[in-house]
């Protein structure tokens, strides 16, 4: 029976009543829930884990372009999901779908990239080093990379991982190897390869979160080329959807409860927590009692819970004493740019990503603030692909068709992931006006880009495409990122952690400062947002927070 099979049989596998105490309710199955789950269990707790998606399986995958991308099959839409978005706090919020994740067990890694760069230990520490930036909010990690190093193996391990330990020098000491291999390179890849040595860089094999080898009864990537916001069929993509929540199953001490909508966190007279009431598949109101609380329902979706949790004891919000919930919103800065070659590249074919340069990951010695990195990819099926031709594409006929015959298979496209400052004005709350399908008020998001990030990107964008040209482009495309990024992807930063309970939400175990049964991870207890690819990190703080809540509770510390 392969990990494909198991969770529509394992979802029944242990059921509790709402009024069974249990140890812990996990809202959220995606990287973090799913990974808190899966260890809380294995530590020997029981969980009851909230999803609001439907656990789909390979029968449910499909490769229809239009459904996926833009119907975003997979995705929060709308009417269920409802937002609105300003650009500054003065300006009265309108109607628009700007936070997209997908609501599914998996979360966003059942359809991701993959991308798993860890953090570098300056990650941690960047404003020590290097100070603030006016407008913006930087402070350091109450934590380390030595104090993750552990937790950033342990999920390698569990998950697989493909990539190759000590390919580039800089990054941080490992205390094992990666347990898969590198992803065969592709024709982007070498592409890059050729480009980095022309500029004095470095191409490393991408860390991958995709299996380039069998691994742990699931199949190795078939290079179907279906990946980039597509759930693999083959088990080979590595998100929790196929290792952590079926493992937590398995454990026969965790109820996965999907089509369930949180609604809010209960508290007793004491201030502490006492369960989640949620709506049901049926949107029947229910409430499961339990011992300690972990939201992990994303960057957007906790604070969310958190403010629709206010009671008299927290007029401003559950665990929001210091006013910094749903504060310093980062998405992490992408650039794009095209190139055609002269012979084909066939990009749409393979992983999305098996080479990353890194060399620009800190350009404080330029004048900027952060840094980042760069990838070559062309992961798009043909309806996408036909959409991303040059711009002097013919718009129809006989030139429009050869144009898209002839860029299709020899397109390669340059994505730069770069650093997003916290800027506390960037943030998420609760519209006074528009509701949700459940009656649940709406997000509403404020964000306008620091003037310090949009020079970072126009830097990223240059150097990538002369990184495109030195790779051999006989033409290249593409403008700098506008001012408005037109959606947020990377939800981070919007409950920080910190040590000072006046300036931050969780303390450095991820433990809410104002209530001692409450945990929140994902990305939005981030400080700063790294370089573009933080689903790694969430996942190993979900271990490591995990690891820290079955401490405090076989210790008592979390009360009856």
């Amino acid at each position: 029976m392969t990990s494909l099979q198991r969770p529509a049989q394992g979802a029944s596998s242990r059921r509790f009543a709402t009024a069974d105490l249990v140890d812990f309710v996990v809202v959220g199955s995606g990287v973090a829930g799913g990974s808190v789950a899966r260890e809380l269990t294995r530590l020997g707790h029981t969980v009851v884990l909230l999803e609001q998606g439907q656990f789909l399986t390979r029968g449910d995958f499909t490769h229809d372009e239009l459904d996926v991308f833009f119907n975003n099959k997979y995705a929060n839409t709308p009417p269920s999901h409802v937002q609105t978005y300003r650009t500054s706090p003065d300006e009265k919020a309108e109607p628009r779908h700007y936070l997209l994740y997908a609501a599914t067990v998996g979360g966003s890694s059942m359809h991701y990239a993959a991308n798993y760069w860890r953090f570098r230990p300056g990650d941690f520490d960047e404003f020590s080093r290097h100070g603030n930036v006016p407008g913006a909010a930087m402070a350091d990690w109450p934590i380390t990379y030595d104090d993750l190093e552990p937790y950033y193996t342990a999920v390698e391990w569990a998950i697989g991982v493909s990539g190759q330990g000590g390919a580039d020098p800089r990054d941080g000491r490992r205390s094992r190897p990666f347990p898969l291999p590198p992803l065969d390179v592709t024709g982007p890849g070498v592409l890059l390869e050729v480009a980095a040595k022309k500029m004095g860089w470095r191409a490393i094999p991408a860390p991958m979160a995709i299996a380039s080898r069998p691994y742990k009864g699931r199949e190795g990537c078939h290079n179907c080329g279906f990946c980039w916001w597509f759930p693999c069929e083959w088990g080979a993509k590595s998100g929790t959807n196929f290792t952590m929540v079926p493992e937590a199953i398995a454990s026969g001490r965790c109820e996965l409860r999907t089509g369930c909508k949180a609604a809010r966190v209960e508290t007793d007279d004491r201030g502490r927590v006492t369960g989640v009431v949620y709506f049901d598949a049926d949107r029947r109101e229910q409430r499961q009692r339990s011992r300690a609380v972990f939201l992990c329902a994303n960057g957007a979706e906790t604070p969310r819970l958190l403010l629709m949790s206010a009671t008299s004891r927290f007029p401003n919000g559950l665990a929001n004493s210091s006013g910094m919930v749903g504060k310093h919103l980062m998405f992490n800065g992408n650039t794009g740019g095209g190139g055609e070659f002269e012979h084909a590249v066939n990009g749409h074919k393979g992983a999305p990503v098996t080479r990353i340069v890194l060399d620009p990951y800190d350009l404080h010695d330029r004048g900027l603030y952060g840094g980042g990195g760069f990838d070559f990819r062309y992961p798009f099926p043909p309806i996408l692909s036909a959409l991303n031709m040059p711009p002097d594409t013919p718009q129809w006929g006989a030139g429009y068709k050869a144009t898209i015959r002839r860029v299709h298979t020899r397109a390669v496209a340059c994505f730069g992931h770069t650093t997003s400052l916290p800027v506390p004005t960037n943030a998420v709350d609760l519209d006074p006006e528009a509701k949700d399908s459940w009656g649940l008020p709406a997000l509403r998001v404020t964000f306008r880009e620091h003037e310090s990030d949009m020079r970072l990107y126009q830097h990223m964008h240059e150097r990538g495409l002369e990184l495109l040209a030195a790779a051999g482009a006989v033409r290249t495309w593409g403008t700098p990122p506008p001012e408005d990024p037109g959606l947020g992807v990377h939800l981070l930063g919007t409950c920080r952690m910190g040590r000072d309970p006046g300036s931050s939400v969780v303390d450095p175990s991820h433990r809410a400062h104002d209530v001692p049964n409450l945990f929140l991870v994902d990305g939005s207890s981030f400080v700063t947002s790294g370089r573009g690819q933080p689903t790694l990190t969430i996942q190993a703080l979900a271990f490591r927070a995990a690891d820290l809540a079955s401490r405090m509770a076989k210790r008592g510390e979390l009360g009856a």
